[in-house]
């Protein structure tokens, strides 16, 4: 090992530009290291507490570490350092995905199949959400349930009200983005009400130090309206394409001849996308977003004013948090 030690704490490559970020979220939502077995996790969790105390095995080098970190990040919380249920874990965010939108956008015409794959999509997000949930914000279980009703509500409300008003109206290749709309609609209604406490009680924001200052509701806005984004812009690509793209091939004497093939191949193709996009959709926007105070002043000036009784007449120009995922 070299005499200078790895930071576990921070990210392998540089968060402040967007290649950095891509390199970082190409790595832990590599959808392959959901296969991990339960052995390789903790046999990295524990190469992890070996290094921190430098008590790591002989022979062990840098790239080591950074795998080990690499698979740990994938499957433990950062937070409380539990281990995640697989489902809800990054890592499977393109085999969840891949199934639930090909399925979307495959069986589209039936009432009773829009339903059962909307339900089935807000389900798997409200698990993710859940997975993936900021410890120091917590909610109930009531709140929970609320975000998971309306979420899937708003989908379905969505999915068949378009469909049954755009029926007959418009062309099948505008009937079949009506998944995507519901998609996006369940996104703006789902994500806000499962981080509903940031909103209320605001979010820390801190120094370029990572010194803890005030609580912003301006902060956890942006952060969430940043989320909501890149979530849409995940999802966008292959629910926007794939209907093109099987317009014309249902066409094709080949598929014809044999329909079972059509939602293995969406699937299929939905997975080849979400396998880019996911990455690419984390890596949009900082994970260590950044808000001036002068912006704080003008939409916050209680937060302001506290922030100038905490930093007494040294006021940062810039403060930073975390914007989640």
């Amino acid at each position: 090992m070299g005499q200078e030690r790895i930071n576990l704490d921070a990210p392998r490559y540089s968060q402040s530009q967007f290649t950095g970020r891509l390199r970082h979220f190409l790595g832990i939502t590599d959808w392959r290291l959901c296969f991990k077995n339960d052995a390789e996790l903790n046999h990295a969790k524990d190469i992890l507490q070996k290094y921190r105390l430098g008590q790591e095995p002989p022979g062990t080098t840098e790239e080591m570490i950074w795998q080990a970190k690499r698979v740990y990040e994938s499957a433990f919380h950062p937070d409380t350092g539990e281990k995640q249920n697989l489902i809800g874990r990054m890592s499977f965010q393109v085999p969840g995905g891949m199934l639930l939108t090909g399925a979307m956008l495959t069986f589209y015409k039936s009432t009773s199949a829009v339903v059962f794959w909307q339900w089935a999509n807000q389900s798997f997000n409200a698990l993710v959400n859940y997975t993936n949930r900021n410890a120091k914000s917590p909610l109930t279980v009531e709140q929970m349930g609320i975000a998971y009703v309306s979420a899937t509500g708003a989908a379905l409300a969505t999915a068949l009200g378009l469909k049954s008003y755009l029926s007959g109206r418009v062309s099948s290749l505008v009937q079949r983005y009506v998944p995507f709309a519901a998609v996006a609609a369940a996104n703006c209604i789902n994500i806000p009400l499962m981080r509903q406490n940031e909103i209320v009680n605001g979010i820390i924001v801190c120094d370029e130090n990572g010194n803890e200052l005030v609580n912003s509701k301006v902060a956890a806005a942006k952060g969430i309206s940043q989320v909501v984004f890149s979530r849409i812009f995940m999802a966008a690509p292959g629910m926007t394409i794939l209907p093109v793209i099987m317009e014309r091939l249902e066409k094709q004497n080949w598929l014809r001849n044999y329909p079972k093939l059509n939602a293995p191949f969406q699937m299929l193709m939905c997975g080849a996308i979400l396998t880019f996009m996911t990455p690419t959709a984390c890596a949009l926007f900082n994970q260590r977003c950044s808000i001036s105070t002068a912006t704080l002043a003008r939409l916050e000036p209680d937060a302001h004013k506290e922030l100038e009784k905490k930093c007494a007449g040294n006021m940062p120009a810039v403060v930073y948090f975390n914007k989640g995922l």
